[in-house]
């Protein structure tokens, strides 16, 4: 997740290090963010976040999962059950504290401060991973970062098999979040921006093809409390075949 230093901007503006510092050390939903009107969102929307997860990225027990911009890693903790091995990164130093202290389980759970694009390019064994996840963060990564990653994700992650990427505002949509106001010159184009960095479909599309990966989108169930300006998208190889329902358009 983003740890921008606000700069002078009319718009909101978010670091999640600096948030999670004002938040009880065991409100892990409250410390990421997820929340609707301050409030942490409830289990059963979070059961729905897990569940799509899984379906999308078909997990098995066999997979080594990479979590991108986990933060504090109460989500990747609902995952560890379904896959071999699980590895998180986050920026922020004070998240990947509270995940180290509350969900690591070494060797087969770890997590590391770092950002996605500096830990793609040092991972010493990358060939391990099999899947890849980013849900709720890959709006904050900066337009550089966020090419670089999808492009290291396909050049040196060669076993990864899928990406699910979560949660991402849709630029389409920009109207039903910001009513009744107007976003702001810069705000949706902003990583650091509340919500980051808003992107349509078909730009977000056309990023991943230039990386090498086809996209499928998809959203969620019709009572999920984002679902009215987000939507998801499933990776893969260019050219290779999608398994099952996994990656099917809603």
């Amino acid at each position: 997740m983003s740890n921008a230093n606000a700069t002078e901007r009319d718009y909101p503006t978010v670091d999640y290090d600096a948030h999670a510092r004002t938040c009880p050390p065991d409100a892990f939903w409250a410390q990421v963010k997820r929340t609707v009107h301050g409030k942490p969102v409830p289990d059963e929307q979070i059961d729905l976040i897990v569940e799509e997860i899984k379906q999308q990225l078909s997990l098995t027990p066999a997979d080594v999962v990479l979590d991108l911009a986990c933060g504090n890693g109460a989500l990747s903790h609902r995952l560890v059950e379904g896959c071999a091995a699980l590895v998180g990164v986050d920026l922020s130093p004070y998240l990947i504290e509270i995940a180290n202290q509350h969900f690591a389980q070494a060797p087969r759970v770890s997590f590391f401060a770092d950002g996605a694009a500096q830990y793609l390019r040092a991972e010493a064994t990358p060939e391990r991973f099999t899947k890849v996840l980013c849900y709720g963060s890959f709006a904050y990564f900066s337009d550089e970062d966020a090419r670089a990653t999808l492009a290291l994700l396909n050049t040196r992650f060669v076993n990864v098999e899928s990406v699910f990427i979560g949660n991402l505002p849709d630029r389409a949509r920009a109207a039903a979040f910001y009513a009744p106001r107007e976003p702001l010159p810069g705000e949706l184009d902003d990583h650091q921006a509340q919500i980051g960095l808003w992107r349509t479909r078909e730009a977000f599309a056309d990023m991943a093809a230039a990386a090498g990966w086809e996209a499928s989108f998809s959203t969620m169930p019709g009572g999920f409390f984002s679902v009215h300006y987000r939507y998801d998208v499933l990776l893969r190889r260019r050219g290779a075949t999608a398994n099952g329902a996994a990656g099917k358009a809603r």
